[in-house]
């Protein structure tokens, strides 16, 4: 287990939010833009890269792959957030304020993750 506590949050809130891909696939499936095909592998992909990435941080010789490939999907998903705040959540009653405000908050896992997989001090963690 890595000494920074910081770490090992980011790894279980990635592995639960992949696991939770694969447990409660709706929510997430309601997200994908429609514009996009095959819902349901982009689902799987995303929930299998976070479940990657979690793992990954806890290991200081792969944290910074880990780290770029979590910023990466952090971008990748970003659609889906945005078009859940233009469009709503299908089959979710969530406040249009909520979503709208969700995008900038979206930065903070991001913030997380470079802070914790991309400096030099992260590899020795």
């Amino acid at each position: 287990m890595p000494r920074s506590l910081p770490v090992f949050l980011l790894a279980v809130f990635f592995t639960a939010a992949g696991v939770n891909h694969f447990l409660r696939p709706d929510p997430y499936l309601a997200m994908i833009p429609s514009i996009l095909p095959f819902h349901r592998t982009i689902n799987i992909l995303s929930g299998a890269a976070e479940i990657l990435g979690g793992i990954g941080v806890l290991v200081p010789r792969f944290r910074r792959a880990a780290g770029l490939g979590l910023l990466l999907l952090l971008a990748a998903v970003f659609p889906a957030n945005i078009n859940v705040a233009l469009h709503g959540w299908p089959g979710y009653p969530v406040p249009a304020w909520i979503l709208w405000v969700r995008l900038p908050l979206q930065a903070v896992p991001a913030a997380w993750v470079w802070r914790s997989c991309m400096g030099a001090k992260s590899r020795r963690a």
